[in-house]
């Protein structure tokens, strides 16, 4: 006999020996389990939730009255109304052996869990009681996601193979997760959701556990909403054997956020791009980095890729996941590159303008000696994977990896032309930095902007544009207020930035007297 026959036969043995009970024909006894394995699942929930004797016959004279006809009968007949058809706590003290009063308490099993439900009526102990569905289906032996959880969170997806540095952590995370309970809160920092997700799976793998997803974002507010949310969950934990991995939105409000982390039981993950600070309740952090540039490499061979390697991974900073939807994307190295530069557009088409180029170098007109620069800056960029990973350059500095050029001139004379043309030559996206969508006139919100921006173009190696650049990288003024204190800080961030960015970086200006002279300095 398979599980679903074994555990179908144990509970309708269970719901008989109840029955007896209730129509007066025997004691309750527990019923003669068989050997089952795993155990049937009336006995693991009663394990799960603690629940007394007492308790369990309350919770199948519930499900009786949904799985056998005969339960109606009986609760007609002791009710003494043919419309009360319902299970009562009344009924349950009067007939039940074993009683005792707590069981009616919220903070018990019963309700404590949502096992079962207490519909109006005019007392406690005449109210119907009302078996939950996911409880009824668990008892059957159905596994599902409660109904009330569909929308918010979500199952995620067995684990793919992780690049070595990643599986280092997730086995971290494991040591720290078979140290027992209590687990401090989980935090996983970086900027490659993809990643963190594979390392929360493959650490909950490890141990026996499933993992679901929730967006910060769709957290309730309200306070009563989000308690009830937290015991549907820590019920759902219960029941599926699973962690949760909470996902923060940076830009949206996390005040709701972090109250369900600092409230919620059970094996829990955040993930964010830096450390969350949490007040009543311990956590531990682990970055979560992208591949390597080795990694990449590997990841690139071992997809099938037929292009350049050390060209794909000096040009792209893409995950692993990104790499393997390219890879399965492209028919040819063409292709690929083609490929790549898709995967890394959504993030940043949120963020700038991508302009579509059509300029080649047989439509601008400018003096030789600038027309051999520009050739200069294609040449830098197309030879950076010799230089930065074949020559090895890129084990000696982390920054300044990239290159700057600042083309200065009056309107009409071709700057953004020349941005268009070593894009068309390089074959690389161009965007066109919004001054509206980056600088704000919140304290720290221009930095976050900022940094959207440069980690999303650096997935695609994409060329930013910076037009009237002397806006925004313009002279820092000396400090009377503690306004210009944070302009400041702003530029100096961008400074650094500029300075930290793998790609192409192109300024126009018209005044190029305005621009910051720590700027100047790193122009190369």
């Amino acid at each position: 006999m398979n599980w679903p026959e074994a555990n179908q036969r144990n509970l309708m043995s269970a719901l008989e020996t109840v029955r007896a009970v209730l129509e007066g024909r025997a004691a309750v006894e527990p019923s003669a389990d068989e050997e089952m394995t795993p155990p049937p699942a009336l006995e693991t929930l009663c394990r799960l939730f603690g629940l007394s004797s007492f308790e369990r016959a309350i919770l199948l004279m519930c499900a009786g009255i949904e799985l056998d006809s005969k339960f109606a009968g009986i609760y007609t007949k002791a009710n003494g109304d043919a419309r009360r058809d319902y299970p009562t706590f009344g009924l349950a003290l009067a007939a039940l052996p074993e009683v005792h009063w707590s069981a009616l308490s919220p903070d018990a099993p019963l309700r404590r869990w949502r096992l079962i439900e207490l519909r109006s009526g005019s007392d406690l102990t005449h109210s119907p009681l009302h078996i939950d569905e996911r409880v009824l289906h668990f008892l059957t032996g159905v596994a599902h996601l409660d109904e009330r959880l569909v929308g918010i969170v979500e199952p995620t997806s067995s684990a793919t193979d992780l690049v070595a540095s990643q599986r280092a952590v997730a086995e971290r995370i494991v040591a720290t997760l078979r140290n027992g309970a209590p687990w401090p809160v989980i935090q996983l920092c970086g900027r490659d959701a993809a990643a963190k997700r594979a390392v929360a799976a493959a650490a909950c793998a490890a141990v026996g556990m499933n993992l679901h997803a929730l967006p910060a974002q769709v957290l309730p507010n309200d306070a009563r909403e989000l308690e009830s949310l937290v015991r549907l969950w820590e019920r759902e934990a219960t029941l599926a054997t699973s962690a949760l991995l909470v996902e923060f939105d940076e830009t949206e409000n996390q005040f709701a956020s972090v109250r369900f982390v600092e409230r919620v039981g059970g094996i829990l993950f955040i993930a964010s791009r830096e450390r969350v600070q949490l007040r009543h309740r311990a956590s531990i952090s682990f970055e979560v980095a992208k591949p390597t540039s080795e990694e990449q490499q590997a990841l690139w061979r071992n997809a099938g890729a037929n292009g350049k390697v050390e060209l794909l991974s000096t040009q792209f900073d893409l995950s692993a996941a990104s790499i393997r939807a390219a890879v399965a994307q492209s028919k040819s190295p063409g292709e690929l590159w083609t490929a790549c530069l898709g995967q890394a557009r959504p993030r940043l088409d949120n963020l700038a303008q991508r302009i579509d180029v059509m300029s080649t170098w047989d439509d601008i007109v400018l003096p030789a000696s600038r027309l051999t620069m520009l050739r200069e800056i294609a040449t830098h960029v197309r030879q950076r994977a010799k230089v930065y990973q074949v020559w090895g350059f890129a084990q000696k500095r982390t920054r300044g990896l990239g290159i700057s050029a600042l083309f200065s001139g009056v309107s009409g004379t071709g700057k953004t032309m020349a941005a268009e043309v070593l894009a068309n030559e390089l074959r690389l996206d161009l965007y066109r930095i919004d001054l509206s969508q980056v600088v704000s006139k919140y304290i720290g919100e221009t930095e976050k902007n900022l940094r959207r921006v440069f980690e999303a173009a650096e997935e695609g190696g994409a060329i930013l544009l910076f037009d009237e650049a002397d806006a925004l990288f313009g002279k820092r003024g000396e400090v009377k207020e503690g306004l210009d204190r944070y302009a400041n800080i702003e530029v100096s961030y961008l400074l650094q930035r500029m300075e930290e960015y793998r790609g192409l970086a192109i300024l126009t200006t018209n005044m190029k007297d305005a621009l910051d002279p720590a700027f100047l300095r790193r122009i190369r």
